[in-house]
């Protein structure tokens, strides 16, 4: 048996530039799709790995919460309300605010996330910060993360060489009056796009670090763990119904949309990547669809000659949804690897999880095809249109 080409590959490979222009074209958008999906999801993930590694089932944070990085304490005592209440078995309160860390080497001083929590109710789950705990709990001592941007400066690295005496200088925000704390450990968490860095202190080293901006009785979230076969809705349904409106409760996932909502709509950078995510898409269709009626257009004395010896118009029709569909895989083999290229590198210079996920894959894949897909049929209204006349 003869193999047979299919008409749609013999008319886009008659012209090789073309081809050739087209695919770029089409590979451009894939990569635009890809870098797009690819920080938002950088995004979201970053944002939302303090959530992500916290214990508790329950969180309990300000009525006027934003976002973590927005300071918006409450009282630690609606935390300690909580533990009256059905199922509730501890509390543990967390403090966070940001700090300027002095650059050991250069002297410049830059925003770091500084974590502070009671090291004897720890609040990461987090196997490095777990091992360190004792450590914590010595005055002045503090977990760097190994995670953070460079412009910290080499912490980590002489940290793992052997220097476990460093000692760094704190600054809190509007003071020029630094606060000396040792590193004690390193721990993995990573910078986001509101955060270059962390830092995990105790309570009482927190405290210090932040003596005239933060009093002790001010917490910003509060976990809540619960006892073992507790409906944790059931036990949200309750504070929330009998505690202050000056909080409010999450469950674990319920705060973490709620972080990613923030940042998805209120914030210019979550609006700019959906904006860009659209403008690649509506891009595509227009120019495979210039691609497809340009096509079109030089083949179609072969269409109407096609029609003149018998072919309906729905075999023409499924050679350009053909076209289409070759495009579509054509164009998005190169945009995937170069992709996937361009994520190495931008984790690698931004520090952000920037990574090549099935599910993007799929997403972009299932974009390309529909996309095409919308743009043959955009391109066809010119192809019903042949007059087997057109051949005299």
């Amino acid at each position: 048996m003869i193999f047979k080409i299919p008409l749609a590959w013999l008319q886009l490979a008659q012209q090789k530039v073309r081809l050739l222009v087209a695919v770029a074209g089409i590979g451009f958008i894939v990569l635009l799709m890809f870098v797009q999906l690819g920080f938002q999801d950088a995004l979201y993930s970053s944002a939302t790995a303090v959530h992500q590694n916290l214990k508790g089932d329950l969180f309990l944070v300000s009525s006027q919460y934003k976002s973590l990085t927005s300071n918006q304490s409450f009282s630690r005592t609606r935390l300690y309300q909580s533990l009256g209440f059905n199922g509730v078995e501890s509390v543990s309160p967390m403090y966070l605010q940001f700090a300027k860390l002095k650059n050991p080497a250069t002297g410049e001083k830059y925003s770091i996330y500084v974590i502070g929590f009671d090291p004897g109710r720890p609040v990461m789950n987090i196997p490095e910060v777990e091992k360190n705990l004792d450590k914590l709990k010595t005055p002045d001592v503090m977990l760097f993360d190994r995670g953070s941007r460079p412009e910290f400066g080499p912490i980590a690295e002489k940290f793992n060489a052997g220097e476990t005496a460093q000692t760094i200088e704190i600054f809190p925000f509007n003071s020029l009056i630094g606060y000396r704390v040792r590193i004690g450990g390193l721990f993995t968490l990573g910078p986001s796009f509101g955060v270059d860095g962390n830092l995990l202190v105790s309570d009482s080293t927190f405290l210090r670090i932040n003596p005239n901006t933060r009093p002790a009785d001010m917490i910003d979230v509060g976990l809540i763990s619960l006892k073992p076969g507790t409906n944790a809705e059931t036990v949200l349904k309750n504070l929330q119904a009998s505690l202050p409106n000056d909080v409010q409760v999450f469950t674990r996932q319920g705060f973490i949309d709620f972080e990613k909502q923030y940042w998805a709509v209120r914030t210019p950078i979550g609006f700019i990547l959906n904006l860009m995510l659209t403008m690649a898409a509506v891009v595509g269709v227009v120019i495979v669809y210039q691609i497809l009626y340009s096509n079109i257009a030089t083949q179609f004395v072969a269409y109407a000659t096609l029609k003149a010896i018998g072919y309906a118009n729905s075999y023409l029709l499924n050679v350009v949804f053909q076209q289409a569909l070759i495009l579509a895989i054509l164009g998005y083999i190169p945009g995937f690897i170069t992709s996937v290229l361009l994520y190495s590198f931008a984790a690698e210079a931004t520090k952000l999880p920037i990574m090549m996920t099935t599910n993007n894959a799929v997403i972009v894949l299932t974009s390309t095809v529909l996309m095409c897909i919308t743009s043959g049929a955009l391109a066809i209204n010119k192809l019903r249109s042949a007059d087997p006349g057109d051949i005299f």
